[in-house]
């Protein structure tokens, strides 16, 4: 275990944003992430697992705490047979979607845009396209700051819209590390469907993407998540980007932080932006959403260091 000092936390998001953190350290062992824990315990400071950074905000003076990131070892795929198929917690979430792919296995071949890793897929129940991986996770193994593993059910994992208990988990200060993660797809075949079918939705679905999502400027994916109800005069309307839209921000700007003219959920890092401008500009939206339709608009993006 290699334990680096003050690394750069825009090298590690999506964002391209942030200060540094005080410690870094890559775990390519179950040993490895005890030991970070135990490093961090020792210093009395907090500990954060990353994935690929891609929901995540870091504040300007950065992270004083200790960032543990997986290894390779914690991105392998294994066959379990019958369409059951486990993957580790740092395995790139499109990766494993087109594994699924390539093995006529349905469920989560529409995920292959998502950007992130496995972890922090079923920490968000992450979706896209009508699945997400809840619909066919039926367990999760994890590693609590004390070192013990836990096996959970997918009933356990309390899933819901971009939420797991690992959230809770978090917010409580009993924050685990997902380590894996197995799930129960079904084959092509039973749908009437081949592998050539799911590359083709899959492909409709990255098509989408493309066209209705600012892929080439850096950003964190959807900044706030999908609303329970609309305003009054729309209350089916649940997009946040519709109201966001609506209020004319589309285009608006803090420093480098700009609301995409491509796609109002998203904030992007139009150029030198930084960590409280995107903030700033996050909390601007929720405030004027707030006052002209009455909807509270509540971040999807975590915010990770002192604001």
């Amino acid at each position: 275990m290699i334990i680096q000092e003050n690394i750069p936390m825009s090298e590690h998001t999506s964002f391209k944003v942030g200060g540094s953190a005080r410690y870094f350290i890559k775990a390519e062992s179950v040993s490895d992430i005890k030991e970070a824990i135990a490093f961090a315990n020792e210093h009395a400071l907090p500990n954060y697992i990353l994935g690929k950074g891609t929901n995540l905000l870091v504040s300007d003076s950065g992270y004083n705490g200790v960032i543990i990131q997986l290894g390779k070892f914690f991105s392998e795929i294994t066959d379990l047979g019958n369409g059951k198929i486990c993957a580790k917690g740092a395995t790139p979430l499109a990766r494993l979607a087109r594994y699924t792919i390539n093995e006529g296995l349905a469920g989560i071949h529409k995920l292959a845009g998502i950007p992130g890793s496995l972890g922090g897929a079923i920490y968000m129940n992450a979706g896209a396209y009508g699945q997400d991986v809840s619909q066919t996770c039926i367990e999760v193994e994890s590693i609590d700051a004390a070192g013990n593993l836990h096996t959970r059910t997918a009933t356990d994992c309390v899933f819901s819209y971009r939420h797991s208990i690992f959230q809770e988990l978090a917010t409580s200060e009993n924050a685990e590390t997902i380590l894996s993660a197995t799930f129960q797809l079904t084959p092509a075949t039973e749908l009437g469907k081949t592998a050539k079918d799911l590359e083709s939705e899959m492909q409709e679905c990255m098509t989408k993407r493309r066209n209705s999502q600012p892929l080439s400027m850096p950003n964190a994916g959807s900044t706030f998540k999908r609303l329970d109800a609309g305003a009054a005069e729309t209350p089916t309307q649940i997009a946040p980007g519709y109201y966001i839209e609506q209020a004319g921000l589309k285009g608006y700007r803090i420093g480098g932080a700009e609301v995409s003219r491509v796609h109002a959920n998203f904030i992007v890092n139009a150029g030198g932006a930084t960590a409280a401008d995107i903030k700033a500009l996050s909390e601007y939206v929720q405030k004027v959403v707030a006052e002209k339709f009455g909807i509270n608009l509540h971040r999807e993006v975590i915010l990770l260091g002192e604001f």
